[in-house]
């Protein structure tokens, strides 16, 4: 059974009379009641009524085989909204009668679903900068140069024209600059890093200017540990997220931003170019009330170039997802109207333990 709560999804055992025999660590947490309770009921009591679980118990116990049923909802009152998970059901050969369920919440597989696509659209970028670089800037300062030359020799009444063309060549390699940030690979200096003062250096910025107009509330968790991180990076991701939010909120007068900290164990995903697996337990987000991200923009919010802005370049929240990557993290977002959430999960710092209970970022409050 040790083996079992390793395991982090839900796993029980179901007898041959409906009740739970036996459920896991997650499994309690999922259903949100301990194993000793979960024994006295049959599961029809904690799931919705008529779920497809039911059915799968009967045909795993009918067939003598095992079975997997994807994007099953038992979302309930009792266990809460968006409970979609994957379930794998299969019979107990040595008690006949009994079966066992594996539930993997959706949630979780999303999230490793949104890093690979994150990183492929980083690789991306990386690739798109450098042929930017090399391939277009060179021919555009001959561009520039000889307008500069035709300047000086065209009648007053054209030189507008000769302005234009060196105003645009300047533009495109302003944007091809700006490129060449995602093409740079170099190993990123990485320290224990508090993370509330990162948010609030973030917040005065955003008060002194673009923000100035709305409410920016804070939610903090007082003792979460460092996050090993460059700060400098840390700054550029949740200063873009947070003049995003501000942008969406527009000038509505009950505009809102919230930033919130919190530990969320349980997420272990590979970082980038190593076998390695770590943990992914700070959870930062930044929250707005604004109109939302429309449906069909919100599985590629994170590729270069989409954007819902009409002048905007599409660049920063590929920026952002490249740099969480090359951080070993993920970020992502949900919105519905009202309520967008983007959410930066990280790892802790290398020399700070979990187990210690040392309230490392003491400037983190709840205002």
């Amino acid at each position: 059974m040790a083996v079992l709560n390793a395991i982090q999804h839900p796993v029980i055992m179901i007898d041959s009379d409906g009740h739970v025999a036996f459920a896991n660590w997650e499994a309690e947490a999922f259903f949100g009641a301990s194993a000793s309770h979960l024994a006295r009921h049959r599961i029809s009591t904690f799931i919705p009524f008529g779920s497809p679980l039911l059915a799968l118990i009967e045909q795993v116990r009918e067939r003598r085989a095992p079975v997997n049923e994807y994007r099953v909802d038992l979302s309930s009152p009792r266990l809460g909204q968006d409970k979609l998970v994957d379930l794998y059901v299969a019979p107990v050969l040595s008690q006949p009668g009994n079966v066992v369920v594996v539930l993997q919440e959706r949630s979780m597989a999303d999230k490793i679903d949104r890093q690979l696509t994150h990183r492929t659209a980083a690789r991306s970028v990386t690739g798109l900068a450098s042929m930017l670089a090399h391939e277009i800037k060179n021919p555009l300062s001959g561009i520039r140069g000889a307008a500069q030359l035709l300047e000086t020799s065209v009648p007053d009444e054209d030189r507008a024209l000769t302005r234009l063309i060196c105003d645009e060549t300047d533009r495109i390699v302003s944007l091809v600059d700006r490129m060449e940030v995602f093409s740079d690979e170099r190993p990123v200096d990485r320290v224990a890093i508090n993370i509330h003062s990162v948010l609030d250096h973030v917040k005065a910025i955003a008060k002194a200017g673009f923000a100035r107009h709305l409410r920016i509330v804070e939610n903090y968790d007082p003792s979460l540990p460092p996050v090993y991180a460059n700060r400098d990076q840390l700054v550029q991701v949740f200063l873009n997220l947070v003049k995003n939010a501000a942008e969406a909120i527009g000038d509505r007068p009950d505009g809102e931003i919230q930033l919130t900290t919190a530990y969320r164990p349980g997420i272990r995903l590979s970082v980038a170019g190593s076998r390695e697996k770590i943990s992914l337990p700070l959870e930062f987000c930044v929250h707005d009330n604004g109109p939302g991200v429309p449906a069909d923009l919100l599985p590629h919010l994170f590729d270069p170039f989409i954007t819902t802005k009409t002048n905007g370049s599409g660049l920063g929240l590929a920026l952002v997802a490249k740099i969480i990557d090359g951080h070993g993290g993920i970020v992502e977002c949900d919105s519905q109207a009202n309520r967008t959430t983007f959410r930066v999960l990280m790892p802790v710092s290398k020399d700070i333990a979990l187990d210690d209970s040392i309230p490392a970022n003491s400037t983190g409050s709840i205002r």
